[in-house]
């Protein structure tokens, strides 16, 4: 069955204008509803369609995935005037026009995150057995806030994060066994990400510490100033390094502690916490009554990299009974490689733990996680309602911050099964042996200056102006030059990036100079992706070179 066909053009998509008023019952309706209903139905007709479809976006993937460059050298505004109108079509499209839309100018003007030379962000390329899965999982439609949505996907959802759960604390078998599938006990959540598994940690924690006691019911039912004054606290923080992630932001701002009560440490010449300034600031916040709700350890900055003295924070923050939350949403994969797991020394210490799948589990976007040690200790956010999530169901939406989510996990447990713990240990350690070579090729060439050497899979470097390598070598840079050599950088930065064949990140990195720290530009590498070559990494430092020498 055919609809006469609407929006022909590809300008139409993003040009067209249709008033709403125009858009009323006509003969044609009789029509659009058999077509509409066609594309719900299981029929062979619509087997027809579907199979058309999919050959058109095999083709897409396929061209996309192929593709030399990471993007095309499309100018942004081009881009925003395709998508200017707010009009919604009147008649359904037809859907080879709108395929052919999709393949001409939204899949070709993407970003080509798996390109081997796309190294500036921690996005990679993804196992190939995880295209299909995709289809699989949006073809079911499982919903995991409920078992009754989520039949099976439920019970190998905790089982997934039992899995991850083992590895971080370790605990023995009889441990898992009674909670791995116990319905009074939450090992961890699936999020949409890290920032939401970020924000998940502390919610738990803010409700466990201002929980019911004697006649005073929670700050869940009386809220946070009614919990305060029966506490006795004034106030209430969180504390961490000033390298936190920018979710911290967010949940300080949603769970009322305010973004100013998140007191934010300095960091060492290695750019991890100061721990004797933590220790002096949980003092001040005791004398002053101000409540701790938690103190964040990272593991694996998304600047550089770094790793806080986990261990020592944890001595913190047990002796002041402070919940321990541990940011490992880069470094957490870590654990996979026995060459390299003792940078993570002390997670397993940790009351709570973020890991981010989109990142070094190599995993689609949309998928986080946050375990618990405690697996009690979610209780503090538990929501029921009558039609969903009751009280003792199996429900997993019944301790989570997110409501209706995917199957996901599915894309978790697939991974960990064919991946395994050795597939994810040469993925990790070939990450850091590449940034490693990176680091030593940049470190034997006078064009560029290393800025931080990786403690896992990231550097930071920059180019320097051919008139300013003397005074380098001999240590007389002043703010001046470090601010000339900011502006080279950035401009490199931005002509690459345009360019679409290669592409690093930049960041702002205190560097010592004339006896005091200043701020300037890094250019900022991330090795994770399986596909980058040691010619790669070489091409990319060659390309910088020649943008470089031109703006000299």
């Amino acid at each position: 069955m055919q609809l006469e066909k609407k929006h022909m053009d590809i300008e139409s998509y993003s040009g067209s204008s249709i008033n709403s008023q125009d858009c009323q019952s006509t003969d044609q309706d009789s029509t659009v509803k058999e077509y509409i209903l066609n594309l719900f139905s299981t029929s062979k007709d619509s087997s027809l369609l579907e199979n058309e479809v999919e050959l058109k976006i095999n083709r897409s993937i396929e061209n996309f995935m192929n593709s030399v460059d990471f993007s095309t050298d499309i100018d942004i505004r081009p881009i925003l005037e395709r998508f200017d109108s707010s009009d919604i079509p009147c008649n359904p499209a037809d859907i080879g026009d709108y395929m052919d839309f999709m393949t001409n100018f939204i899949v070709n003007h993407s970003t080509r995150t798996s390109s081997p030379r796309f190294i500036g962000h921690m996005t990679s390329a993804l196992p190939n057995f995880l295209n299909p899965m995709s289809k699989l999982v949006t073809a079911m439609n499982q919903n995991t806030v409920k078992i009754e949505t989520s039949k099976v996907l439920t019970p190998c959802e905790r089982q997934s994060l039992a899995m991850l759960h083992k590895m971080i604390y370790s605990f023995d078998d009889e441990f898992y066994k009674e909670h791995i599938q116990n319905i009074n006990s939450t090992l961890g959540n699936i999020t949409s990400g890290g920032t939401t598994a970020n924000m998940t940690a502390l919610w738990c924690a803010r409700n466990a510490a201002l929980g019911p006691s004697g006649s005073f019911m929670g700050l869940e039912k009386e809220g946070l100033k009614a919990a305060l004054e029966y506490y006795g606290y004034n106030d209430v923080v969180i504390i961490g390094s000033k390298l936190m992630h920018y979710s911290f932001d967010k949940a300080a701002d949603i769970l009322g502690v305010g973004v100013e009560n998140l007191i934010k440490i300095p960091v060492d010449k290695d750019r991890r916490v100061n721990l004797e300034e933590l220790e002096k600031t949980v003092s001040i916040c005791r004398r002053n009554k101000k409540l701790v709700i938690s103190i964040i350890g990272i593991a694996g900055t998304t600047d550089t990299g770094s790793i806080d003295p986990l261990p020592q924070i944890h001595e913190i923050a047990r002796k002041n009974n402070i919940h321990f939350h541990v940011d490992a949403a880069w470094g957490g994969p870590v654990l996979f490689s026995e060459q390299h797991r003792h940078k993570v020394h002390g997670i397993d210490m940790a009351d709570s733990v973020t890991i981010d799948g989109h990142k070094q589990l190599y995993l689609p976007m949309g998928i986080g996680m946050v375990f618990f040690k405690n697996p009690h200790k979610p209780i503090a956010i538990e929501k029921k309602a009558n039609y969903i999530v009751r009280k003792g169901s199996f429900d997993l939406g019944r301790r989570s911050l997110e409501g209706s989510r995917p199957a996901v996990s599915l894309y978790l447990h697939t991974a960990l099964n064919i991946l395994g713990k050795s597939g994810y240990r040469i993925l990790i350690d070939e990450g850091i042996r590449k940034v490693k070579y990176m680091a030593e090729m940049i470190e034997s060439r006078s064009e560029f200056e290393l800025l931080t050497y990786p403690e896992m899979n990231i550097v930071i470097y920059r180019y320097i102006p051919i008139f300013l390598r003397e005074k380098l070598s001999k240590g007389n840079l002043n703010e001046l030059d470090n601010k000339l050599i900011g502006q080279f950088n950035e401009r490199i930065q931005k002509i690459q990036r345009r360019g679409g064949k290669s592409f690093v990140s930049r960041t702002m990195i205190d560097i010592d100079c004339c006896g005091k720290s200043i701020s300037t530009v890094g250019l900022r590498v991330v090795l994770a992706n399986p596909l980058t070559t040691e010619d790669d990494i070489k091409a990319i430092l060659d390309e910088q070179v020649r943008y470089g020498k031109r703006l000299t």
